[in-house]
C-alpha cells in the first residue's frame, strides 16, 4: 500500500521528517504556512550527534563547506577568567564534527533532501480522525485525506491542538537573545561567558562572523522594547570577549523558551515530531539534533511496520521518548546552575565543570 502522508511544517522538524520518510521510501507532502520567502534568521550550533543524524539522513556532504567547525568549548567567568574548557572534538569522536552556521544556510541543505514540492503559504485549518483516517482542510477551502499527518509545526504547534495531544507550550523563565556580528574580536573557539542568572556565549560561523547567543532569567519582566540596549545594559560589565561584540551588534531577535511537556506523541494517524512534541529550552543546542533523529527513526520504524501505522508510532515514540526526556533533564540541571551565586559556582566549576557539563551529553554519544 502506498501511504498518503503529510507533513505539517517545512522548518527544521518537517524537513527532517520529510527526508527520513523518503529515504525509507515514502513519498509525503509538505505543507508550510509561512512564505517561501520566510528565511531563518541569526546562527545555530550543531554539535557531533546532529552530525551524525544528517549523515543517516543523506545530508552531510552539502553540508561540509558551510560555517565553521568548533572544536573546544571554552567556559568564563563574568570577568573573563577561565573556569573550565571541554575537548569537543574529542567528546564527539567517531559521532560527528560540531559545526556554527548560517540557520538559512541549514534550511537550504534541508530543502535539498524533500525530493518534492514544498506548498508555501498553505495553512492546516482543522483536522479530524475518521475511521482511522485523518481529513486535513486547508486554508485555501481544499480538504485531503491522509493515512498520516506529521506535527512538525513547532512549539505553538496546531496539530497538537487539533489532535488533542495536549495544551500549550510551558514558558520556562528564559529570554533569550540571538544576533550575528560582522566584523568582532577574532574567536576560534565556542565561548561562554556565564553571569549570575545570565550568559552570553558567541562562536565562529565563517566568514568573519561569530554567531551570539544570551539568555537571562527574567520570568515577569516584559519583552525589552530595544533589545540591543537591553543586552548593552544586561552585560555592560562582563569581561572577555563581550564588551568587543556588544560594540558591533547591530540587530537582534529576542525570544522567551518554553517547553512541552505530553502524555503521548501520537493519537490514532497523527504524530508529532521535533518541538512539537518535546520542546525544551535550547541550553544544550540539541533542539536541530533531535529533531534530524526524529525525522530519521519515523522513517525507518514505519518501513519497519509494513504500514502497520499504530505499531510504527508506538515505536517511534518508544525509542524517541528517552532520548529526549535525557535532553530536557540535563537542560533542566545545566539551566539551574544559573541561579547558584557565582562566588559558590564559579570554584566549583573550576574544579568540577569538565565533568558536569560532558556528562550532561554522555547519553547522546550513543545511539539515535
Amino acid at each position: 500500500m502506498s501511504l498518503r502522508i503529510l507533513v505539517v511544517g517545512a522548518g527544521t522538524a518537517g524537513l527532517a521528517a520529510a527526508r527520513g520518510l523518503r529515504i525509507a521510501g515514502f513519498r509525503p507532502e509538505v505543507v508550510e504556512a509561512l512564505p517561501a520567502t520566510t528565511v531563518p534568521g541569526a546562527g545555530i550550533y550543531l554539535p557531533g550527534n546532529a552530525a551524525r543524524a544528517l549523515r543517516l539522513l543523506g545530508l552531510d556532504v552539502p553540508l561540509r563547506p558551510l560555517g565553521d567547525l568548533i572544536f573546544r568549548q571554552v567556559f568564563l567567568d563574568m570577568r573573563g577568567r577561565q573556569l573550565f574548557e571541554m575537548d569537543v572534538a574529542a567528546l564527539w569522536a567517531g559521532v560527528g564534527e560540531s559545526r556554527v552556521l548560517s540557520r538559512g544556510d541549514l534550511q537550504q541543505v534541508l530543502l535539498t533532501g524533500v525530493g518534492g514540492e514544498v506548498r508555501y503559504d498553505t495553512e492546516v485549518t482543522g483536522l479530524e480522525i475518521v475511521e482511522g483516517a485523518a481529513k486535513v482542510e486547508f486554508g485555501t477551502g481544499v480538504v485531503g485525506e491522509y493515512d498520516l499527518v506529521v506535527g512538525a509545526d513547532g512549539r505553538r504547534s496546531t496539530i497538537r491542538s487539533f489532535a488533542g495531544l495536549g495544551g500549550p507550550a510551558v514558558p520556562t523563565g528564559q529570554i533569550v537573545y540571538r544576533a550575528v556580528v560582522t566584523g568582532g574580536p577574532p574567536l576560534t573557539d565556542w565561548t561562554a561567558v556565564l553571569g549570575r542568572r545570565s550568559s552570553f556565549v558567541a562562536m565562529p560561523m565563517g566568514g568573519r562572523k561569530l554567531y551570539c547567543y544570551a539568555d537571562e532569567t527574567a520570568p515577569e519582566s516584559p519583552d525589552p522594547q530595544d533589545p540591543i540596549d537591553r543586552l548593552r545594559d544586561l552585560f555592560s560589565g562582563y569581561g572577555g570577549p563581550v564588551p568587543a561584540i556588544l560594540e558591533k551588534i547591530e540587530k537582534v531577535q529576542v525570544a522567551r523558551t518554553d517547553e512541552v511537556l505530553l502524555p503521548s506523541w501520537s493519537t490514532g494517524p497523527v504524530v508529532l515530531v521535533g518541538d512539537a512534541a518535546h520542546a525544551t529550552a535550547p541550553t544544550l543546542a540539541q533542539g536541530a539534533a533531535m529533531s534530524f533523529e526524529d525525522g530519521w527513526v519515523l522513517g525507518q520504524e514505519l518501513r519497519n511496520a509494513k504500514d502497520d501505522i499504530p505499531s510504527a508510532l508506538r515505536a517511534f515514540e518508544d525509542r524517541r521518548r528517552p532520548r529526549c526526556n535525557e535532553v530536557r533533564d540535563r537542560t533542566r540541571e545545566r539551566d539551574r546552575t544559573r541561579d547558584v551565586p557565582p562566588s559558590l559556582r564559579d570554584p566549583m566549576l573550576r574544579r568540577r565543570g569538565l565533568r558536569i557539563f560532558t556528562d550532561h551529553y554522555r547519553e547522546l554519544v550513543t545511539g539515535v
